[in-house]
């Protein structure tokens, strides 16, 4: 091989590692791109994803573990910033803005409500919009509202939202409920008398009828659940 040949062929060996070895940054929009379609599944409707450009000038070290994710705090809809970030062979990170636009169903007051009113099927409507536009907390499923109690007032047409409702407690402080106990092929049950209010979900102390003092999870039926 000539010289002319060889700094010819070295020159195109070089050329083509430099290209390995850089990370191509459409591959990064779509990392985004899955990574924010994967997370807006969950509400079962088709998602319209954009992901903004990166700077064509940025030259990032080809990445062998790419991953995205999410700033603390953010949602995975309306007006994003999706982060990707490289651990090897060389770390770097970079930031993405993007929009997901999410269609669906969702649930606005039919009429005005008042503070203390009782959420009944008529006082509520199911509309179709961009979910997107709406807070995190908004109500998509009717069952987590209704017989809920109402706190202040709003406007027929508000969009519902989780924060507008308190919940009654599923156990009230001196009354009777069931202990139940889970282990590993048995369930034990016992009565005592509940030393609180609680709402589902919350512990709450209760103590047993030979004075034993035991902490469980509020459930609905004034049953309180011990996990062993």
């Amino acid at each position: 091989m000539s010289t002319k040949h060889y700094l010819l062929a070295l020159t195109l060996i070089c050329a083509s590692n430099s290209y390995a070895q850089t990370q191509n940054l459409e591959s990064i929009k779509e990392i985004a791109r899955e990574f924010l379609s994967k997370n807006s599944a969950s509400f079962g409707e088709a998602a319209v994803i954009e992901v903004g450009n990166i700077d064509s000038r940025l030259k990032l070290t080809n990445c062998d573990d790419p991953a995205a994710f999410l700033p603390p705090g953010s949602k995975a809809w309306g007006k994003v910033t999706v982060g990707i970030r490289c651990s090897r062979p060389k770390p770097w990170q970079v930031y993405l803005s993007a929009q997901v636009r999410i269609s669906g169903e969702y649930y606005v007051a039919a009429s005005n409500l008042v503070n203390g009113q009782i959420l009944a099927p008529s006082d509520i409507i199911k509309v179709n919009g961009e979910l997107s536009n709406l807070p995190a907390n908004a109500i998509t499923k009717p069952q987590l509202v209704l017989g809920k109690t109402i706190q202040g007032s709003y406007a027929a047409g508000i969009a519902l939202r989780s924060d507008m409702f308190r919940s009654l407690p599923v156990v009230q402080q001196g009354q009777t409920v069931k202990v139940v106990s889970y282990g590993k092929g048995f369930t034990v049950s016992t009565e005592a008398t509940a030393l609180t209010n609680a709402n589902e979900g919350q512990v709450t102390k209760v103590k047993t009828n030979n004075g034993q003092l035991i902490a469980g999870i509020a459930k609905l039926g004034g049953i309180i659940e011990i996990q062993n």
